[in-house]
């Protein structure tokens, strides 16, 4: 009976023909790229499916010391009337403001430090900037202080704004370095590059934290990446304050590709407190990237390989508290 009604559909209906045929190919051809591996939308899939039991791959952590911090400090700012910025030391420290400081120019500077030329004190990006910038500023920061520093492009230069969208320069690019030599021989981690949005004339977003490097003696580059958590574990909000760093302390970095990925202020002691969205008893140990959401305990990642937060695909995750095995 079935077959009959199709034929006579067919007889008067081509085009459902065509259409039962091309759903059928669509819903074939999605159940094989499922099978082998690939990622599929939700809606195609069989509810029969269960997920697949191979863990996502594990990312290899190195954990360092970052002896740097630097956060947006509490009033307004703008071009006209500056901006305060409250750095955090673990070392004495210089902290070296660059106002419109050019975009390639800064992006060369960075990329010599990877390819031999060392960048680890206020002389050093200095020399290297060239004078491509509109006026430096120079703070003396003890490893104690943790008092908020005004920094402000002088009336006279008679500058309100950097110029339309694209911009060839960034307002502001803050950068600590450690003061004393021999701290420079024991910290792995020699400077940080900051750079902060100020509004100004023409440009009116709010002032924020856009990028932040981390520069090794070794003559490498990370950035950091803030982690993200379901405000409804333990009560943190899912992103970190884009005007905010963390305190400095033990961060993790991966050791191949140069990002690094910055724990929140207060995470090694927060985190005991915080579970697993999935079985929600365990506490959350694990990082899922490329999303970079903080969700789930070392039991329960090995049975996901879709982040339960955003449904991104997991390619690989890395745990908050790494073994002795992997320090």
């Amino acid at each position: 009976m079935a077959g009959v009604f199709l034929a006579t559909l067919y007889e008067y209906s081509p085009l459902f023909y065509i259409s039962v045929v091309s759903l059928c190919f669509v819903v074939t051809a999605a159940m094989v790229l499922g099978w082998f591996g690939f990622d599929v939308p939700v809606i195609l899939r069989s509810y029969d499916e269960q997920e697949p039991s191979l863990p996502a791959a594990e990312k290899q952590m190195v954990q360092v010391t970052n002896p740097f911090a630097l956060e947006l400090g509490s009033g307004s700012a703008s071009v006209i009337d500056g901006v305060l910025v409250r750095p955090c030391c673990l070392e004495s420290c210089v902290l070296s403001c660059f106002w419109g400081c050019e975009v390639s120019t800064l992006q060369g500077v960075l990329h010599a430090h990877q390819h031999g030329m060392m960048l680890s004190t206020h002389q050093h990006f200095q020399e290297a900037l060239n004078l491509h910038y509109y006026y430096c500023q120079k703070f003396h920061i003890s490893s104690e202080d943790r008092a908020e520093r005004h920094t402000q492009i002088p009336a006279d230069q008679g500058i309100t704004d950097f110029g339309p969208l694209p911009r060839q320069r960034y307002p502001l690019v803050a950068v600590l370095t450690l003061e004393e030599a021999q701290d420079r021989h024991l910290n792995d981690i020699v400077a940080s590059v900051i750079v902060i949005h100020v509004p100004d004339d023409k440009y009116k977003l709010s002032a924020r934290i856009l990028f932040q490097y981390l520069l090794t003696s070794q003559g490498s580059m990370y950035e950091l990446k803030p982690l993200f958590m379901s405000a409804d574990s333990g009560g943190m909000s899912g992103s970190a304050d884009p005007g905010h760093t963390s305190t400095p302390s033990d961060t993790e970095c991966e050791d191949q590709i140069p990002v690094m990925e910055e724990e929140e202020e207060g995470w090694s002691e927060g985190t005991q407190g915080r579970d697993c969205v999935v079985c929600q008893n365990a506490a959350v140990n694990r990082v899922l990237l490329p999303c970079r959401h903080a969700c789930m305990c070392d039991s329960c990642v090995s049975f996901f390989q879709h982040c339960p937060i955003c449904r991104a695909f997991v390619q690989e995750s890395f745990a908050l508290t790494q073994s002795t095995d992997c320090q």
